[in-house]
């Protein structure tokens, strides 16, 4: 069993974990999962600084925040100051996830571009890597990340990636790592597989996306971190790799990307 893994992306603050969040945590560890990112979103600075809050209380957990797609529509300037005074704490190690989602429009969508290119910005200006959320929105997300990103060289991940062999690759480009939670896992993920294949090993992250997307043998429960275990081990399957050294390989990109 690998012994020292990481999940790149989770969401440990919301209500779904507050009546066990220790105990998730102390599974995670008994899982192997020593590195936790916890991702901070919402519509105010209280929200998105919840994860921040839990990283600061928790050895080897670290949190990002910014402004998803869904809540674009909400935000001031102020909340941007807001943004820059969080992203100052030692263990805040990037900004996300931010990004596109056309598949609910919750926002405008003049609204999510416009937020996605000021924390661009931001984070050019903060010198910290990114993390894209992008459903359905994979043409535009392509031509901010060229205009607004690209030669940046802070990196990113794309996180729970959905899209298509050419998205990946022409966002790799731009150092961009590829993350792939637990729908990689699902019977009818196959064309997400053959993408899976294909990526370059030092690009490669694994993550749950917790509370959401729980893989195959525990699909339609509650995820967590320890369930990250399963994402590695269809990864593993996928690619012809031996676990372990897969395991080791991603926790090595992951301390990579984020700066540790």
């Amino acid at each position: 069993m690998t012994q020292y893994l990481i999940d790149s992306h989770c969401h440990l603050d919301g209500p779904e974990f507050d009546a066990d969040r220790d105990q998730v945590i102390e599974r995670a560890r008994a899982a192997g999962v020593q590195h936790l990112l916890l991702i901070g979103t919402g519509a105010n600075y209280q929200e998105i600084g919840a994860a921040l809050s839990i990283a600061e209380r928790t050895e080897g957990a670290y949190a990002a925040g910014g402004i998803h797609p869904h809540d674009a529509r909400y935000f001031l300037d102020s909340d941007f100051r807001e943004l820059r005074e969080l992203a100052s704490h030692p263990k805040f190690l990037a900004l996300g996830e931010i990004g596109l989602d056309y598949h609910y429009d919750h926002s405008p969508r003049d609204a999510q571009q416009q937020i996605l290119i000021r924390q661009l910005e931001l984070a050019r200006e903060l010198k910290l890597p990114i993390i894209i959320h992008c459903r359905e929105a994979w043409a535009d997300l392509r031509g901010i990340v060229r205009s607004h990103w690209h030669g940046a060289d802070l990196g990113g991940i794309l996180h729970c990636f959905t899209g298509s062999r050419e998205d990946a690759f022409s966002l790799l480009d731009s150092g961009f790592m590829v993350s792939f939670a637990g729908n990689l896992t699902f019977k009818k993920a196959e064309d997400l597989r053959e993408v899976a294949r294909a990526i370059p090993a030092d690009r490669l992250l694994i993550e749950t996306d917790s509370p959401y997307l729980a893989p195959v043998p525990h699909r339609g429960k509650r995820n967590e971190p320890a369930y990250v275990r399963e994402v590695l081990r269809v990864l593993a399957e996928v690619r012809g790799e031996e676990e372990s050294a897969l395991g080791l390989q991603v926790t090595e990109n992951f301390r990579r990307a984020a700066g540790l």
